[in-house]
């Protein structure tokens, strides 16, 4: 297969543990062309979506790990996979593009994960479909009433809608003379909406990060520990990934959106379990593919390029 990657820039990639690098070398190791290139890269023209893509040849060692040909203009559909890659932030630039990849399909490209199902499914936001499996939550701009919902909870989470690896997630608890100035600085005076939850205890044993490909899921999570006095767990954050194989409520999560999921065409999701608790679904650029397979011998890369093969 002819694979376009649109990542981010590839000096930037952190080789130990970048997922997109994983599944280029496993895409590689079973004989497919490689493709790279960046949302800069995508334009419309003459009703056709094209990308300024280079091929990309792994050369196997750090830190000149890949060579790239001359950048030529290939219109998408060309491809046989389009893997969308870049991370956050989910800005205006980021929805635009999945407006071109929109189009590009139109014309026979596969985009995974689908671009129309990447705007649909707001990371946070997404949560509010599966409410069985929620904490009690609210998404809301309002002081007065995220004070309500601290009276109420007495410990919560407050977090940015739009952000990523823990940035800007403050936990609040009753009685903290900064809890005006955290809800002032992430609603920006009332014109951000951004998201409550109920401080959950079981993150000091981790944020699990459960990866479901193709409706399944990988039979192990990566628990993300919290530092000591740290609430956050990601791994940006300074959290450490310990590998663990899935508990029957992770699995019941997974077994029940899974489904949905692929249905909706997110060939890969990567979804936020706290204790028994969903809370967040990420379709951008999921990640902990080589955290879990370093530790467990599960070839998570192999399992996201047999679906692929599959369908394609």
């Amino acid at each position: 297969m002819k694979i376009a990657f649109i990542v981010d820039p590839l000096d930037a990639f952190n080789l130990k543990k970048d997922s997109t690098y994983a599944i280029m070398c496993e895409a590689a190791a079973r004989g497919h062309e490689l493709f790279a290139l960046q949302l800069d890269d995508l334009a419309w023209h003459k009703q056709v979506v094209t990308g300024q893509a280079s091929r990309l040849h792994l050369t196997g060692s750090a830190p000149d790990w890949y060579r790239l040909d001359a950048a030529t203009d290939i219109p998408l559909e060309q491809f046989d996979a389009v893997l969308m890659r870049k991370d956050p932030p989910f800005d205006m630039e980021y929805v635009y593009s999945t407006y071109l990849l929109e189009l590009a399909e139109k014309r026979g490209a596969r985009v995974f994960n689908r671009p129309q199902a990447i705007r649909d499914f707001n990371e946070k936001m997404a949560i509010a479909r599966f409410p069985q499996f929620t904490a009690p939550t609210l998404v809301t701009r309002r002081a007065g009433l995220l004070r309500e919902f601290l009276g109420e909870h007495a410990d919560i989470i407050l977090k940015p809608l739009d952000g990523m690896g823990g940035a800007s997630v403050f936990r609040v608890r009753a009685g903290d003379p900064n809890t005006s100035v955290i809800i002032e600085t992430l609603t920006n005076h009332g014109a951000r909406t951004i998201m409550a939850q109920r401080y959950l205890p079981e993150i000091s044993n981790g944020d699990k990060r459960v990866l479901v490909i193709g409706g399944e899921p990988v039979p192990f999570c990566l628990a993300r520990i919290p530092q000591p006095g740290e609430t956050r767990g990601n791994l940006a954050a300074g959290g450490t990934g310990v590998a663990r194989e899935l508990t029957a409520r992770d699995r019941e999560i997974a077994e029940t959106l899974g489904p949905q999921l692929m249905a909706a065409g997110l060939l890969l999701v990567g979804l936020d379990v706290i204790g028994d608790c969903l809370t967040e679904v990420n379709v951008t650029s999921p990640t902990c593919f080589q955290e879990i397979t370093q530790q467990t011998g599960f070839n998570v890369a192999g399992m996201l390029l047999n679906k692929l093969e599959n369908l394609v």
